[in-house]
């Protein structure tokens, strides 16, 4: 019941942290000092992706990059803090479900290791059990070897006919 619920809490966070990412994006664009510190992320950005698509498809990675317009650089640094902020908190939930995961899993192992402790105790128990039995047979078996078999019939013997001297004809 639990984890359904846990689960669709999740989703519900990821599909609510799209529209403040579009939030983070509208409002990033209007502050001027923010709006310079993205414009400077966004040319970065472009710079590494031109230089690693260019190596990738083994074109002179020497040459010079043009740099996007303010406007192309605020759009596609908005559109990183936006997709960065869904990431991160994807990631957060991802983290958060393998703790929680890994928390289940303690408690079982503690669980099965009880239930093991159990066992391990009623096992010592049950030899300490045979154990005294052993003992207990070899007594009988020695006393039987110094009686002798007619010791223990004698003994039976002598209840039956205690009975029969109680019940006269």
């Amino acid at each position: 019941m639990v984890l359904p619920l846990l689960k669709l809490g999740t989703l519900a966070l990821k599909t609510l942290s799209k529209p403040v990412a579009n939030r983070l994006k509208r409002q990033a664009g209007y502050h001027p000092r923010f709006r310079q510190f993205i414009v400077n992320i966004a040319q970065a950005n472009h710079r590494i992706s031109t230089r690693m698509q260019r190596s990738i498809y083994s074109h002179a990675t020497d040459v010079e990059i043009r740099p996007l317009d303010e406007e192309k650089a605020v759009q596609a640094a908005v559109d990183l803090i936006g997709e960065l902020f869904v990431f991160t908190v994807a990631g957060a939930l991802l983290i958060l479900e393998v703790q929680r995961s890994s928390r289940s899993e303690a408690k079982k192992e503690e669980v099965r290791r009880r239930e093991m402790q159990v066992f391990k105790k009623k096992d010592e128990d049950l030899a300490k059990e045979v154990e005294l039995l052993r003992n207990k047979l070899e007594e009988l078996e020695q006393l039987a070897k110094r009686q002798g078999l007619s010791g223990i019939f004698k003994f039976k013997h002598a209840n039956t006919e205690a009975e029969n001297l109680a019940k006269p004809a």
